[in-house]
């Protein structure tokens, strides 16, 4: 029947209470009549109430038979179904599996925990839908992909409780199939024997053919060891390829042919040096090809000595441990200096940028640069937003020579000029994330890089010309070569020479560290043209309480395994007592490296100093900085100074184990 034709009819219980009133009313005018009317309607109600019994027990009847068949529907589906089903509780518990995952595991599963067999199984993610497969689950030797399907069940204390139930499908022959590929896929190698011309000028001449026999002979075992296939296509550079699967053995060795290397003796006074670039999981060989030729060519701009992987857009660094030999040339100075003239000739004008917080190195040589660019008829301009306690003597003094009003430019202004498109000349970095005014490198388009830092990973990447020279004291050597050729007769104001060699002497310890005969020729230079050493050294003079501050920095110092850690308590009144304190604790018997840390702002900065044995920007660069083997510095953006010095201590002692130092 229609459902408005039901809704349209009362129910039994109305006809009963009608029939009732009617009684009630008979009852009144005819006793007996009345009673016999009660008589039917007791055998009415008694019929009624079971025949609506007997209604319910067929409908229950009905209801049980359902749920039963679709019980057992269900369970004939799940221990029939395909696939290895196991049902778990949300604590992992295997509460129930089917025959077909009983036979992929054992018998004796029932009451274990599902982690046994999938460790990182977490129910809490599971259920808030963060996790809905497994992939690559490992049981007796296969492969299995496991699906994922929470259900939520009923509780008796009104608590959400749930069953998981868990497909396998296994996958193994997919996966062989992956890993054979991923084992055979080709890995290019670029090997360059990088100190090659500097190892032969040292070694007798008949010494040298058993020398060189000697390099190819290492070389070629080292292409042995991997099945590679090698080929030599200069003097000191080969070619290897081979299989991905051997690269996880080189990398657990950490490039022994490194260190085979460097003990080859034939009479060398230089030990021999490896560059090695390789390029990994390129779309195609020529690809993979140039992520090896990126890789060495950081490698070498790194000082050469060490490997590095290109994996896409990841970089990998082993090695790195030995200092650099100069092997640059004014021949690639004259050639750089003539290139850049080029650019500024071309340019409408110059801008030019140093590292964020620059240095006397950074201003010296920007400095230098600026006066090279107006020998040349170009107006230059150098950006500096604010000045600081390592700079703030000098610009005291090009404050009091008029030439120099309006020379330095903020980052609006640079901003302003970028319209025009000029040459943007950095100085004394190479890393994006490091410059004064990063955004002004989206702004122009030639750029040109002049730094002496080892090359790091985010390096500036789109610079017309890039001059990284790991080998130069400072980038005011480098610099000075510089001038030398972008004139025919080069000028330098007092003060800009002044300037220069102050670089010169700040990063090289007073003509200590990093010092090649280039490095006096630059000097030589710069002292005929006007430095004058008095006035020099009047730009790092301290005051009374500078110099007490740096000696209880130097008494708190901390000495382990020859490294010496020394903490500034409280701010810092001036900087430059951070890398001067490094430097003093080096001319303590038995310290080999030296750390300060101390905080700047809301900042942590570390200055740290190497005698050689001890490679610094390996240390620093791990937690972020950069810099040299023996000079090096961070600094850690909104980091408390416990969390800085924590991280510098971990930095410190994974260096040691791989270096097997501790």
């Amino acid at each position: 029947m229609d459902n408005k034709f039901k809704n349209f009819f009362p129910n039994t219980k109305v006809y009963m209470l009608i029939i009732a009133v009617l009684l009630a009313i008979i009852f009144n005018y005819n006793k007996p009549v009345g009673i016999i009317g009660l008589v039917v309607y007791g055998i009415l109600i008694i019929y009624n109430l079971k025949d609506s019994h007997t209604r319910d027990d067929e409908i229950s009847r009905i209801l049980e038979d359902i749920t039963t068949n679709i019980d057992i529907a269900g369970k004939s589906t799940l221990s029939k179904i395909p696939l290895p089903l196991a049902i778990v509780d949300n604590r992992g518990e295997i509460l129930w599996a089917n025959s077909y995952f009983v036979g992929i595991t054992s018998n004796k599963i029932f009451g274990q925990n599902i982690n046994t067999l999938i460790a990182d199984f977490d129910s809490n993610k599971i259920i808030n839908k963060k996790i809905n497969c497994y992939n690559k689950v490992t049981i007796n030797n296969e492969y299995f992909d496991v699906l994922i399907n929470p259900i939520e069940v009923n509780s008796e204390k009104q608590v959400k409780n749930y069953i998981i139930l868990l497909y396998f499908i296994n996958k193994t022959q997919y996966y062989n199939i992956y890993n054979t590929y991923n084992d055979e896929k080709p890995i290019i190698a670029l090997i360059e024997v990088d100190n090659y011309d500097e190892v032969l000028k040292s070694t007798s001449e008949e010494d040298r053919p058993i020398l060189i026999a000697e390099i190819e002979k290492h070389i070629n075992a080292f292409s042995a060891s991997v099945d590679g296939l090698i080929k030599k296509y200069d003097d000191n550079k080969y070619i290897m390829i081979f299989e991905n699967k051997y690269l996880d053995t080189l990398v657990e060795k950490k490039f022994d042919i490194l260190d085979d290397l460097r003990d080859i003796y034939f009479g060398n006074r230089i030990p021999a040096t490896l560059s090695i670039g390789i390029g990994k999981n390129g779309n195609a060989l020529g690809k993979t090809s140039d992520f090896a030729a990126a890789a060495k060519d950081l490698a070498l701009g790194r000082g050469g000595d060490q490997v590095v992987i290109k994996d896409g857009d990841k970089l990998f660094f082993y090695g790195g441990k030995t200092k650099e030999v100069e092997k640059r040339t004014k021949v690639k100075a004259r050639v750089v200096a003539h290139a850049i003239s080029e650019l500024i000739d071309q340019s409408s004008e110059v801008i030019i940028m140093g590292h964020e917080s620059p240095d006397i190195d950074c201003i010296g040589s920007c400095l230098g640069m600026y006066r090279g660019c107006t020998e040349r008829g170009k107006p230059a301009h150098i950006l500096l937003n604010r000045s600081n306690d390592s700079i703030e003597k000098l610009l005291i003094k090009l404050k009091e020579v008029g030439e120099y009003n309006g020379i330095f430019i903020d980052n609006e202004e640079a901003s302003e000029r970028a319209i025009n498109n000029p040459l943007l000349i950095i100085m004394d970095v190479h890393r994006k994330s490091f410059v004064e005014f990063p955004e002004l490198l989206d702004m122009v388009s030639n750029i040109v890089v002049i730094d002496h830092h080892r090359k790091s990973a985010d390096f500036i990447d789109n610079a017309v010309i890039s001059y990284i020279e790991p080998y130069a004291s400072s980038t005011c050597e480098l610099t000075t070569e510089i001038i030398q050729y972008l004139t025919e007769k080069p000028k330098l104001r007092e003060i800009e020479a002044q300037a220069l060699m102050a670089g010169i002497y700040v990063d090289t310890k007073n003509f200590t560290f990093k010092t090649g005969v280039r490095t006096f020729e630059a000097a030589g230079f710069l002292k005929r043209l006007g430095a004058d050493s008095v006035e020099v050294r009047k730009l790092f003079s301290d005051d009374f309480d500078t110099y007490v501050e740096r000696s209880k920095l130097v008494s708190n110092a901390v000495i382990e395994n020859g490294i010496a850690i020394a903490v500034h308590k409280g701010k810092v009144k001036n900087t430059l007592i951070i890398p001067q304190a490094a430097d003093e604790l080096l001319k303590i018997n038995g310290i080999e490296a030296s750390f300060v840390i101390a905080e700047v702002g809301s900042d942590v900065v570390i200055s740290g100093r190497s005698l050689g044995s001890i490679n610094v920007q390996l240390i620093l660069e791990s937690i972020g900085g950069g810099g040299h083997m023996t000079i090096a510095g961070a600094k850690l953006v909104n980091t408390p100074i416990a969390d800085g010095l924590s991280m510098l201590k971990e930095s410190i002692y994974k260096y040691l184990k791989e270096s097997d130092k501790k």
